[in-house]
């Protein structure tokens, strides 16, 4: 998605709320600072408009549009158990670095998967920041929605997956062209029963990535069923799926959604004394440290998060700037780091 113009990112103003609720400014104000004066059912209409609106006297709307705070909100959630990747570690020192160089800082707040938007009301209300940067964009998640209709400004690290009509701007890595590059890179070495393990169906960017892999394989003319296994992004589960499909399917290499899954092949290799890299060859996906330390190495698919922070920090001054102007969607393109488990 391309899209480019300029997008009202005002917060919603007091004169937003007195229309809303049809009422005088000084009503609006009257039912922030002095409820008492009013009557129950003009309050209670008030205090409804606020609500629908997002409008939060509190909040440093001000600094919303004088950038006075140059703070950027980052929701930083906790890694999950049993998985082996730390990208997120090092887009964050990316983010952190980039911002800091065009004069921004950038404020964490934790947040948890089962409260999507847990701390952004807070920081609205409470806390000048400027915006935030979004990195949790996958189905069914209420953020990018909520912020719109709160008239915050942010950046997305992601696509909108169940939104393609959305305005608001992003930066994202090509899933699927990393994917195809894995899955040509063992090709070329003479694979010709290259097996998948990704992430479940309900995830665009695992589907995304699926999807490359699918597609260098037909290009090839070979086949891709029985193949393919979908599960959670966890140690045991790509240990699980691994061991099934070298009984089942027998290929002669992996390429995995995740440096997670790809240790779990890994696991599963060493359990039966295969060797990886001479026997059978493996690919994982977000070249983490984990991939640079096993014995070897792991040869996976690099993200270039440093090129995402820039693009990032580059649409938020975009959006900081007056007018506010969102840009087009970024894709960037991955890259493969080879080390000696493709061999």
């Amino acid at each position: 998605m391309a899209w480019s113009g300029r997008l009202s990112l005002t917060p919603p103003t007091l004169a937003d709320v007195a229309e809303r609720a049809g009422v005088s400014r000084q009503t609006v104000s009257n039912a922030v600072n002095n409820p008492e004066l009013l009557r129950p059912d003009t309050l209670a209409r008030v205090q409804d408009a606020i609500e629908e609106l997002g409008y939060s006297p509190n909040r440093a709307a001000r600094n919303l549009r004088t950038r006075a705070s140059h703070l950027i909100g980052l929701k930083f959630n906790q890694a999950q158990e049993g998985t082996a990747n730390a990208a997120m570690d090092r887009f964050v020192h990316s983010v952190v670095e980039t911002a800091g160089e065009s004069g921004y800082h950038i404020l964490l707040f934790a947040g948890t998967t089962d409260d999507p938007l847990g701390g952004y009301d807070d920081l609205l209300r409470s806390t000048a920041v400027d915006a935030f940067i979004v990195t949790d964009t996958y189905l069914g998640n209420p953020q990018a929605a909520w912020l719109t209709s709160r008239r915050a400004p942010f950046v997305a690290f992601g696509r909108p997956w169940d939104n393609p009509e959305a305005t608001h701007a992003w930066v994202d890595v090509d899933g699927a062209a990393g994917a195809e590059l894995a899955t040509n890179h063992l090709l070329d070495k003479g694979h010709t029963r290259i097996a998948w393990i990704g992430w479940r169906k309900d995830s665009f960017i695992g589907e995304d990535r699926r999807s490359g892999w699918t597609r260098a394989m037909h290009a090839r003319d070979l086949p891709t069923t029985g193949l393919a296994s979908r599960v959670e992004d966890t140690v045991a589960s790509g240990r699980e799926a691994a061991s099934v499909l070298l009984d089942e399917a027998r290929p002669s290499a992996f390429v995995c959604a995740s440096d997670t899954l790809a240790m779990g092949v890994l696991h599963a290799l060493g359990d039966r004394g295969i060797h990886w890299g001479q026997d059978i060859a493996v690919v994982g996906f977000d070249d983490s440290q984990v991939a640079q330390v096993v014995p070897g190495g792991l040869t996976s698919v690099r993200q270039p998060l440093e090129e995402v922070a820039v693009e990032l920090v580059k649409a938020l001054e975009g959006l900081l700037s007056t007018p506010p102007v969102a840009g087009p969607g970024v894709l960037l393109s991955p890259t493969l780091a080879v080390r000696l488990s493709s061999g």
